[in-house]
């Protein structure tokens, strides 16, 4: 981790111990392969997004829980927000900008709960099906960032470059990907027709 975020291993550990203190973080020790110390590792017991204005007006910022998904629609509509010159309206419109931002924020809420779950089905159904973990961790980037390239994966993994070729191709027999000029990514064409043609295979409309 200290070579990943270019700060000391003192430092790192010392924000690990502050996390862990506030309930972001929850540690654990596992005996190595090798002799000698059992190694520390930690895990993100939190469910939490956070939404941040930084703008010279405002400064904001809310944590929202994670949860069951309590919208499946929202109507947001600040077309008739106007300017009326006055500072009595333009508090009024302020008031009822906030009302619009409280059900967008409940939207996102609903959102990210269902993003969340769908994360961990994938993680759990591709180790029971597939069950090579380095492939998650590409599946897993990716579907955050639409596309990776192979120069910021081979970072993040530690790997060289062709090492994660291999790794994307061997991934493209399980889920379909475009690899190509460095760039890899969803190929959705093709993922939409699997998925179609699962569901025919399964006797779906």
């Amino acid at each position: 981790m200290s070579s990943k975020v270019s700060v000391s291993s003192t430092a790192v550990a010392k924000h690990l111990k502050i996390m862990e203190r506030e309930g972001l973080l929850k540690s654990y020790e596992r005996e190595g392969p090798f002799i000698g110390p059992a190694r520390k590792y930690y895990d993100i017991v939190m469910r939490r997004t956070y939404v941040v204005t930084i703008t010279p007006g405002v400064f904001w910022y809310k944590g929202i829980d994670l949860g069951e998904p309590r919208l499946e629609r929202a109507e947001i509509n600040i077309s008739d927000v106007k300017d009326d010159g006055t500072l009595l309206g333009t508090i009024s419109s302020c008031i009822r900008l906030k009302k619009e931002l409280e059900k967008t924020l409940e939207m996102l809420r609903s959102i990210e709960s269902l993003r969340d779950e769908n994360m961990r089905l994938i993680k759990e159904r591709f180790m029971r099906e597939v069950g090579d973990l380095t492939q998650l961790a590409i599946l897993h980037y990716i579907l955050l960032n639409d596309e990776a390239t192979v120069e910021e994966l081979s970072d993040r993994l530690n790997l060289k470059e062709r090492e994660v070729l291999a790794k994307a191709q061997e991934l493209d027999k399980f889920v379909p990907l475009k690899i190509k000029n460095g760039i890899i990514e969803i190929d959705s064409e093709r993922l939409k027709t699997q998925v179609e043609s699962g569901r025919d295979d399964k006797g779906e409309v």
